[in-house]
């Protein structure tokens, strides 16, 4: 995948609050494709139950 799905500077932030710790550049990649992933999924589970909009519980398994 060539499109990053999460805003860089906030999940930096976000690690760097809570944990002190860097965040690679190779992170964001990795955390985009399990986005993507969940978002396939959550896409199923819609269509599924015959919906045309994906809701808050297609994402919970």
């Amino acid at each position: 995948m060539s499109e990053v799905l999460v805003v860089a500077s906030k999940v930096k932030k976000l690690i760097k609050d809570r944990a002190s710790m860097n965040t690679s550049s190779t992170a964001m990649d990795a955390l985009s494709k399990v986005v993507e992933r969940e978002c396939a999924r959550a896409i199923e589970r819609a269509q599924a139950d015959k919906r045309k909009t994906v809701m808050d519980r297609d994402f919970e398994g």
